[in-house]
């Protein structure tokens, strides 16, 4: 069967989105859609400024929303009423928990299955790395830390040729980047059961939180901690691709991501190490996650096979992600239910 998607939204990161559908077998990318004509009409395909019109005459199997989380939800919508059975939509996933919650009823009402575009535990780096977890590689592990280093942040013209609402975020480091790593922590070590979160602003052009430090406490009992800051860089050719490095501990050894995507294992008490991930040779976006990610999807509409991500399960990130902001504001730590 050939899945018909329909893809809403030709903003920046959108372009990642309409390769990657190319590239995929099984899929005809049939129309685009977004307020400004010129914008879906640079993609090639059908182009529409108006989202029902362009359900009615695309008539796909599969929506993809690529728009900002203020539009979310009324999208989502339009696709339910449209009689779409199957919806991606980019992350954080609307505007905040309530409305999420929401949306994920009604898409359960109406037999839909809807999955949060979370393309990050998709990069390579990190399946390699569960898998060196899973098969207990470097014994039982302690400690994970994430360095948030794009070096993007700085000066007052920030995001302002990529995603330009990123300024004008109220909350930003979190809502929009931190996700990925609260989803990747849970994908890697497991349910959350505490966090504690010191968060601050530094760029004044910015109106969210551009840098702090997060510490999560898994009933796993690994500790991680998600440091963030986007003013900083890291080692790499291309920021953009791992956006910062990684240290996994174990009681068997350390696992190291590096800012090229190469990942390496180093024995308790040794001094060399072993390569489990060469380095990407990949000049698009996180390792082609965005491809990994749609045909996961389109592999489950063809075969059956069990899905991540699904937005009822992400609620839990939106939830853990409102935790941090708590945190922050009480200046403590604090205990949620596990995630």
């Amino acid at each position: 069967m050939t899945i018909r998607v329909a893809c809403v939204g030709a903003g920046y990161f959108s372009q990642f989105h309409y390769d990657a559908w190319a590239r995929i077998d099984g899929v005809d990318l049939v129309a685009a859609c977004d307020t400004d004509l010129d914008r879906a009409d640079a993609t090639a395909l059908p182009a529409f400024d108006d989202l029902d019109e362009m359900l009615e005459d695309a008539a796909p199997h599969l929506l993809d929303i690529i728009v900002p989380p203020d539009a979310h939800a009324a999208t989502i919508r339009a696709g339910l009423a449209a009689g779409v059975k199957w919806i991606i939509c980019q992350k954080p996933f609307c505007r905040d928990l309530q409305e999420a919650r929401a949306i994920v009823a009604e898409a359960k009402a109406a037999g839909v299955r809807l999955i949060v575009h979370e393309n990050f535990r998709f990069q390579p780096w990190y399946r390699a790395i569960k898998a060196e977890l899973d098969a207990g590689r470097i014994g039982d592990v302690l400690n994970a830390t994430f360095r948030l280093r794009p070096g993007d942040g700085q000066g007052p013209d920030a995001y302002l040729n990529r995603q330009p609402y990123f300024q004008t975020m109220p909350r930003f480091l979190i809502h929009e980047t931190g996700v990925h790593w609260i989803d990747t922590f849970r994908y890697l070590f497991g349910p959350i059961s505490h966090v504690y979160a010191d968060l601050r602003r530094l760029n004044p052009a910015i109106k969210g939180e551009d840098a702090g430090i997060v510490l999560f406490d898994h009933t796993s009992g690994v500790r991680a901690v998600f440091d963030g800051n986007r003013h900083l860089d890291h080692t790499s050719d291309n920021l953009r691709r791992t956006m910062g490095e990684a240290w996994i501990e174990g009681t068997h050894g350390t696992l190291t991501l590096f800012g090229d995507g190469s990942v390496e294992r180093r024995a308790f008490n040794g001094a060399s190490t072993v390569t489990v991930l060469p380095a990407s040779v990949w000049d698009g976006f996180g390792g082609d996650c965005v491809c990994a990610l749609q045909s996961h999807v389109i592999r489950a509409m063809q075969t059956g096979t069990p899905l991540e991500n699904e937005a009822h399960d992400y609620l839990n990130v939106l939830s853990i992600k409102d935790a941090i902001y708590a945190s922050d504001e009480a200046g403590r730590k604090l205990a949620l239910d596990a995630h």
